[in-house]
């Protein structure tokens, strides 16, 4: 998994959402926009991070967020119950 840049700064970040609040198009392969990295912080539970394109998953805990890389397609798929946010950089 890539590493946010850090010439990179936080601007915003999501609620809170659990295995039932998680929003459907985060189900779904999406993408961030051009210049913006995500960070995927799991304050409970269990998170498959799934990135098509390059056959890669990761299981994301409190111990180990995700980073997600500029207009790369991926979605995400909570491992019972969870709690989790995504931060944006750019």
């Amino acid at each position: 998994m890539k590493e946010i840049p850090q010439n990179t700064k936080a601007y915003k970040k999501t609620d809170v959402f659990d295995e039932r609040t998680v929003p459907k198009a985060l189900l779904k392969e999406h993408s961030t926009k051009t210049n913006v990295w995500g960070k995927i912080v799991i304050l409970e539970g269990r998170l498959i991070y799934s990135i098509p394109s390059t056959n890669e998953q990761f299981e994301l805990t409190a111990s180990n967020f995700g980073v997600v890389e500029p207009e790369v397609k991926h979605l995400v798929k909570p491992l019972g119950k969870v709690k989790f946010y995504v931060e944006f950089y750019k």
